[in-house]
């Protein structure tokens, strides 16, 4: 999975095909993070959200890591041409399926419209190897695409959903080719939903997860 040929390409295809439809998503629940020391950002892009959370949580030690050299790099650029200073973030180039967080590290992990991407073995291991990283309290931001329960608002997202997953298999190589929801895996791992927003009649959601205290992580 590679998304070096469409990052020059990807801010205009989200303002065209979403407006500032999925910053809001990626917004919705920022405010929770309240003077975390350390957040953990996975698949962050082209840098929209990462350039909020710098200017929200500055002075937090930010680890944003990505599979896209050029997507790293037009964060970066993004961050300087709006003058807020990188100083504090840790830009890592690595699949985040291969990745190793350290652990018990962050209070803060935020995957927006990433764990879309992967098939749902390949969902379970992330998350279980995430949520090692995550400490006793940690706070998870998330937001993504979602299918509704029933009706015309159904219809509506599976059909955008074909569309989306055959584009991007075949420009990116995507892994996944339905959406998995990782709702359950959260839960093994002692994440409960504290919070979420849906919009677009359901197409979207934003989600705020916490790991309370006294809650175990499911083994296996």
């Amino acid at each position: 999975m590679s998304f070096d040929g469409l990052a020059p390409h990807y801010r205009w295809m989200e303002l065209v095909l979403a407006g500032n439809k999925l910053q809001r998503c990626r917004m919705a629940f920022l405010d929770k993070a309240a003077s975390p020391e350390h957040v953990l950002i996975l698949g962050e892009g082209n840098g929209r959200f990462l350039l909020e959370c710098r200017r929200h949580l500055d002075r937090a030690r930010i680890t944003c890591v990505d599979s896209s050299r050029r997507m790293l790099a037009l964060a970066h650029e993004r961050l300087k041409r709006h003058h807020v200073p990188s100083t504090g973030i840790d830009f890592i180039h690595a699949d985040a399926l291969d990745w190793q967080p350290p652990a018990n590290a962050f209070d803060v992990i935020v995957t927006h419209f990433f764990l879309d991407c992967f098939r749902p073995d390949q969902l379970r291991g992330l998350v279980a190897n995430l949520a090692q990283a995550a400490r006793p309290k940690a706070q998870w931001l998330l937001a993504d695409f979602w299918v509704p329960a029933s009706g015309l608002p159904r219809a509506r997202a599976r059909a955008i959903h074909r569309i989306m997953y055959i584009f991007f298999r075949l420009a990116c190589h995507l892994p996944a080719r339905k959406l998995s929801p990782p709702d359950t895996m959260l839960e093994a791992h002692g994440f409960r939903l504290q919070d979420r927003r849906l919009s677009e009649w359901g197409l979207l959601h934003s989600d705020w997860w916490r790991r309370e205290p006294g809650v175990d992580p499911v083994e296996g």
